[in-house]
């Protein structure tokens, strides 16, 4: 018997709309959909090194579709309710992690991103993923110190 999936009872992605506010139960499929994609991520990354990760995360999604417009809109809202709904969990919800589950509902939807990781060595080293769209960054890319090291 195949292993359950959670996505998989969810049906497709929730599509969201640019003009209103989302229901009660679209809200309630939205957050399933963040869980299940967050238990996915710290899975992966459990298991493998980032590439694959990611590559495992972006497998079964639709080929990216959307026109730029809308979908840098859905990708941006994408974003703030990953952000939101992360930061409320215990464990390692920081930017990479935030990063890999915004780019697998992105990547649900048809929407092509890139993940970036930057680094910075002064005042000290520190590390900074975040999700481009089309070049626009759609999570919270820094406070413009961090030198783009690496983009997948």
């Amino acid at each position: 018997m195949p292993p359950l999936r959670p996505e998989r009872l969810l049906g497709g992605p929730l599509r969201l709309p640019q003009t209103r506010r989302l229901t009660l139960p679209e809200r309630a499929r939205l957050l399933a959909e963040i869980l299940s994609a967050y238990a996915g991520t710290s899975l992966a990354l459990h298991r493998m090194p980032i590439e694959s990760a990611l590559l495992r995360l972006r497998i079964g999604s639709a080929p990216a579709q959307q026109p730029i417009g809308p979908a840098l809109a859905e990708s941006r809202r994408l974003g703030v309710a990953v952000a939101r709904t992360l930061r409320l969990l215990p464990g390692d919800t920081r930017c990479l992690v935030r990063s890999l589950v915004l780019t697998r509902l992105l990547a649900r939807r048809g929407i092509a991103c890139t993940l970036v990781i930057g680094t910075r060595t002064s005042p000290g080293f520190l590390a900074h993923a975040w999700v481009e769209h089309a070049g626009t960054p759609v999570l919270d890319p820094g406070d413009g110190s961090f030198a783009r090291l690496v983009e997948l």
